[in-house]
């Protein structure tokens, strides 16, 4: 149910002041306040405006607006307060239904492994063994322990298959009005965009507008505008406001400011209280050992470490990947996820409430390529710290969406849509025609956007492509891009005759320029 807007507003206020009163900005901010009592220039019969004014010269005042365009980005507007908590979650009750079994199934097969290969979800591990993994913490790639046995929970075509059979139960057989004519794989009734609407929301993608990742705009000449947008963003830097580095990185980020741009996107500032919290994360994964460790190790392997990019980060990938598993400030983002984290219960008390306990504690369980959500990342920052408080930041705000079924238009179950709808508008041929060769375009691009294109594209074109996801607080573009990826190899497509056939064509994604596809896409196609 929609508020009018004031009650919105009071909820909303309401909230972020809640949610930042327990926060260290908070008592940063009063002890400052306290500090400027002392100073001379504050006098008692103006203290409130002067400690006011104090805090906006200090810079305070900016990191509180960053932190309330924080809030604002990451959580939900507020529902109705009589809406009960799981509408918060996902207002759609067969969504939440259909998570649910989903989330079932993976439990079962980490049980059954577990069970199978005799080894508990969670043990200390004896001294001696705390000790060589300390020593051996900054080169954990050289172990070769025997994985053979171990196996991803689920890869993305297992979840392909759940959503495509996810049905909205109020439509019997197929009778959904205005969706009769969808020939796609996904069969729920979404609202996705069209491309005037995708063309207004990017609208900063527009041809006759600068971007970066563009050599060869005849508007503008490419070196006047890097110039002009170092200096800008420079400015944006210096200005230390999140909301105004969200819009400058919608035209694309200079390399050498990307780190740090992100980084106030984000509003990851590093503070001692950050390293030390990472610290202590590390220590509990020096001293437990949880199965999903080897499932971490596996998935490296498999993945980042076979990829020429990304194969020198696999040692900050344990890294990450480890201390994010015991992370149980990650459950937070349960309370606006349609996902709920799974419980185990302590040996022999099975069902018994009082001894069920989160597993894994940050209630994620990785599965096959989950581990290339951090590697780009690791081209940015080589801090330890920095990059994991920059990758759970990037994982509770937008990666989580593309592994949950909701409704959301972030959600993956929506770009799937999104996708489908603008290949059968927009290319209706090449869409008939794969579709009647049995090569349905989604059972391609499925895995793209999952990994949100990361180990699919060239690295530098991957980063381009997650400026704009931070630039629009959004993951659509990755279904337009997707989309932009079958209209660029359509000629070749439409000469294909079987799946195999048609991925052989989409095997190589590194070669792709990603910005002028979406332009092209988006603003060069006739609607």
């Amino acid at each position: 149910a929609m508020l009018d807007p004031d009650r919105g507003l009071s909820l909303t206020i309401a909230r972020v002041v809640q949610r930042l009163q327990g926060s260290s900005l908070h008592s940063q901010l009063e002890r400052q306040a306290r500090v400027s009592l002392h100073k001379p220039e504050i006098k008692l019969e103006s203290l409130k405006e002067d400690i006011k004014d104090f805090l906006k010269t200090s810079g305070w005042e900016k990191k509180l607006q960053n932190a309330v365009y924080s809030e604002l980005n990451v959580f939900p507007s507020p529902c109705h307060p009589a809406a009960p908590p799981e509408h918060i979650k996902e207002p759609l009750a067969y969504m939440r239904k259909a998570q649910g079994s989903w989330e079932k199934r993976i439990l079962k097969s980490l049980n059954s492994m577990s069970t199978e290969l005799n080894i508990p979800l969670a043990q200390k591990r004896p001294v001696n063994e705390q000790k060589e993994l300390l020593n051996k913490w900054n080169e954990m790639g050289t172990d070769e322990p025997d994985l053979s046995l171990f196996r991803p929970v689920y890869a993305p075509k297992d979840f392909l298959e759940v959503l495509m059979n996810l049905r909205n139960p109020n439509y019997e057989n197929g009778e959904q009005p205005s969706f009769r004519n969808h020939l796609g794989l996904i069969q729920v009734p979404l609202k996705v965009k069209d491309i005037p609407e995708l063309k207004e929301d990017f609208s900063e993608l527009g041809l006759n507008i600068g971007q970066l990742g563009i050599d060869d705009s005849a508007q503008v000449p490419p070196e006047f505008f890097e110039n002009e947008h170092v200096r800008v963003g420079q400015k944006v830097l210096a200005e230390q406001d999140s909301a105004a580095a969200q819009q400058y990185v919608r035209q694309g980020c200079p390399t050498a400011l990307r780190a740090d741009l992100w980084a106030l996107i984000l509003n990851i500032s590093n503070q001692p209280e950050d390293i030390l919290y990472y610290e202590q994360l590390k220590s509990n994964v020096i001293q437990h050992d949880l199965l999903v460790d080897s499932l971490i190790y596996k998935d490296v392997k498999l993945t980042a470490s076979n990829d020429d990019y990304y194969f020198v980060f696999e040692d900050y990938l344990y890294q990450v990947l480890l201390c994010f598993s015991r992370d149980t400030s990650v459950l937070e983002h349960f309370t606006y996820s349609s996902a709920t984290p799974p419980k185990s219960y302590i040996r022999g008390k099975l069902g018994m409430e009082e001894y069920a306990v989160f597993y894994p504690p940050n209630g994620v369980i990785p599965f096959h390529g989950f581990s290339m959500y951090v590697a780009p990342l690791c081209f940015l920052y080589h801090e330890p710290s920095k990059l994991y408080q920059i990758f759970r930041e990037m994982y509770v705000r937008f990666f989580f969406r593309l592994h949950s079924i909701s409704s959301h238009p972030s959600g993956i179950v929506s770009l799937c849509l999104l996708f489908e709808t603008l290949l059968q508008t927009h290319l209706p041929q090449l869409f008939y025609h794969l579709r009647e060769i049995g090569a349905q375009p989604l059972r391609i691009s499925f895995k793209w956007m999952v990994r949100a294109f990361s180990g699919y594209l060239a690295t530098d074109q991957l980063l381009l492509l997650w400026d704009r996801i931070l630039g629009y607080n959004s993951l659509e573009i990755l279904a337009v891009l997707a989309a932009a990826v079958f209209a660029f190899r359509a000629v070749n497509l439409m000469e294909v005759t079987s799946l195999a056939a048609a991925e052989a064509v989409l095997a190589d994604l590194s070669t792709l320029k990603v910005m002028p596809l979406l332009q092209i896409f988006l603003f060069a196609t006739v609607t």
